[in-house]
């Protein structure tokens, strides 16, 4: 059972916290409550005002960081590129370590005497996928999990496990180029396409960013990579020079990989581990993919492999990521919000025959040009967002039928329209896009999609997942 961290763990220690959001305020909550003392600072009053009064705590703006133990930054605010924030420069000048929340969590594990081992996941796409269900491949079998990280709570909001826990950590890039001591004794990267490019240069240096989830790690660990890696080979001589031991995952019928998905089961190199035709929330090749990557992952740690199948078919897919969000008649309205970039959208694509789509937003670097190879799937495209003119372009080089509607409040009728009259049973949104010219974020996008669908029809049903 989970129990909390001692309060005097890190008394006697001076922490700064920058930037008070859903990472700032519970890495505040967290040191405080196991006995250090914390300078932190917003720009935003509001941010300030939230956090309660503490004997501990001082609210006020980092004029100097002598005599700190490290700087939590928030993962929005650059430390290197594209130019460091004046903290991030201060911090370096005073000889402060800027680091991430996961690795003061790790920090006060250890220190609190647990021996809970780490996984870390990472990767462009699937990383949140993967992170709950490995969570929940964990706790099927009785071990004490707790997740979090990039993903769901901070990482610093997340109990302490005992020796046999396990703590599932979904990192981004910017959390991994804060790590120090944080040892995985799990570590996957499921795949890398152009993303972050601001933050870390270029494709070279976002990839370097993606493999600190690696760093650590030693004989007894496990490093598991995604079939469709680019430069695969370099990153797995890397990895063998450390004589970590490499599990190669791929969704497809990869006979060469260690754990691959035929069109029915899940399989490595001893023969079927699990039959796939249960696990109803996992499809497409892309999270067949994710569950091989957990597997692998869960296996390492200690889940038995008879009990792989029925955790699988157990699993409730995340919201905004292919969530079924109603229906009307025959056709599906499936909610694919947290496709931010065209990588995610293809795989979405891919597992439907026929379907109309709903895309756009704030485009990412190169647009919806890769997805040309699927365009054959959209019967219409009704696009949204700021960008929508861009990928207008791309469809009508294409010879894709389509039409700019601007909002989601014209696009879900429209779609339903269109969706009769073509005799298409899928209505999809998957905008390929980044959402914060219309929204707050992909959740906020993906739950007003929802709701729209809700309020189309009374009769709607399926869950909602907003």
């Amino acid at each position: 059972m989970s129990t909390s961290f001692p309060p005097t763990l890190f008394a006697g220690h001076h922490y700064g916290v920058a930037g008070l959001g859903r990472n700032g305020n519970a890495a505040v909550g967290a040191l405080l409550a196991m006995g250090a003392s914390v300078q932190a600072w917003d720009d935003n009053a509001a941010s300030r005002d939230a956090l309660p009064a503490h004997e501990r705590l001082t609210l006020a703006p980092f004029t100097g960081m002598v005599g700190l133990a490290g700087l939590v930054l928030s993962p929005g605010i650059p430390h290197i590129l594209p130019s460091p924030h004046p903290l991030a420069r201060m911090a370096v000048e005073a000889g402060v370590p800027i680091v991430s929340d996961a690795e003061l969590l790790f920090r006060a594990v250890r220190a609190a005497g647990s021996r809970a081992r780490f996984a870390g996941i990472t990767g462009t796409n699937g990383k949140s996928t993967t992170t709950v269900l490995l969570a929940h491949m964990l706790a099927c079998c009785g071990i004490p999990v707790a997740a979090g990280g990039n993903l769901g709570p901070a990482a610093l909001a997340l109990p302490l496990l005992p020796d046999d826990g396990v703590y599932v950590l979904e990192m981004s890039s910017y959390m991994l180029e804060r790590l120090e001591q944080l040892h995985f004794s799990a570590a996957c990267l499921l795949n890398l396409t152009p993303d972050h490019l601001d933050r870390h240069g270029d494709m070279a240096g976002y990839t370097a960013a993606k493999l600190h989830v690696f760093d650590h790690q030693h004989a007894g660990d496990l490093a598991v990579l995604g079939a469709t890696l680019p430069d695969y080979a370099r990153i797995h001589r890397g990895l063998a020079a450390t004589r970590v031991r490499i599990a190669c995952v791929s969704g497809a019928d990869v006979e060469q990989c260690d754990y691959y998905c035929t069109d029915h089961a899940l399989c490595d190199h001893s023969g079927v581990i699990a039959g796939l035709d249960g696990a109803t929330d996992l499809p497409g090749t892309h999270n067949r993919e994710n569950a091989a990557a957990a597997t692998a992952m869960a296996l390492h740690l200690g889940m038995p492999r008879a009990a792989v199948e029925g955790a699988l078919a157990t699993f409730s897919a995340l919201d905004h990521r292919q969530k079924l969000v109603g229906r009307i008649g025959t056709v599906r309205f499936i909610n694919d919000s947290k496709a931010t970039n065209a990588d995610a959208t293809a795989r979405a694509l891919a597992c439907h025959d026929r379907l109309v789509w709903i895309a756009g937003g704030t485009a990412k670097a190169g647009g919806i040009e890769e997805l040309a190879p699927l365009f054959g799937h959209v019967a219409l495209a009704l696009l949204i967002g700021r960008d929508a003119p861009v990928l207008a372009a791309t469809l009508t080089r294409h010879g894709v039928p389509h039409r700019i509607v601007h909002t989601l409040e014209r696009a879900v009728p429209e779609a339903r329209e269109a969706a009769r009259a073509l005799g298409v049973d899928v209505v999809m949104l998957s905008p390929a896009c980044a959402s914060f010219d219309q929204f707050s974020g992909f959740e906020a996008r993906g739950a007003h999609f929802a709701a729209l669908v809700r309020d189309l029809d009374g009769t709607a049903g399926g869950p909602t997942g907003a």
